[in-house]
């Protein structure tokens, strides 16, 4: 009787901790908002370098953008973010990271080099730094903007212009442009 009752009660603080995971879920697939301190992960480019944690950039405007070559909307954004935001503000302070969603490091080289991207792309092998942010089964293409004290100010999903203006607005406000 004890072990069904231990078992029973394992279960039920699995299914907690399950829900607290989730207890934000916006409509796009988000699990993080504007205004929460970015979750924090170990960067590893697919070089096998390391620049550390995300957190070692405070000081700096972030700017993640959630993709994998298997996503045709991916594909879409990317020439914009290397052109018109990786171009115009790697030289104004901002640190651009593509995380690579569940692809193996020669796969995400070849996907950056057929893309025509010279930003980096770190690796998410096991979706760990992916589910920080989104949940699992919702879909790559978003970007997640980030200010210099580490907190989320911006929130992109799937590649709209107009959001990708305002997401450029907001960049140009944390490099001081304006």
């Amino acid at each position: 009787m004890k072990k069904i009752l231990l078992i029973t009660l394992l279960f039920a603080n699995m299914h907690l901790v399950a829900q607290d995971k989730y207890s934000y879920l916006d409509e796009r697939g988000f699990l993080v908002k504007t205004g929460q301190q970015a979750p924090d992960f170990k960067i590893v480019y697919a070089d096998g370098t390391s620049p550390g944690k995300l957190s070692d950039l405070q000081g700096k405007p972030v700017m993640l953008q959630f993709t994998a070559s298997w996503c045709g909307v991916c594909r879409q954004e990317m020439p914009h973010i290397e052109k018109d935001i990786w171009q115009a503000y790697k030289d104004k302070g901002l640190i651009l990271i593509g995380i690579d969603r569940k692809e193996k490091p020669e796969a995400v080289k070849k996907f950056a080099e057929m893309m025509k991207i010279t930003y980096p792309l770190a690796l998410d092998l096991d979706d760990a730094i992916y589910t920080l942010y989104a949940h699992p089964n919702s879909g790559v293409t978003r970007n997640v903007l980030i200010d210099q004290n580490g907190k989320i100010v911006f929130l992109t999903r799937l590649f709209d212009k107009k959001e990708f203006k305002e997401l450029i607005n907001k960049i140009d406000k944390l490099c001081g442009s304006e």
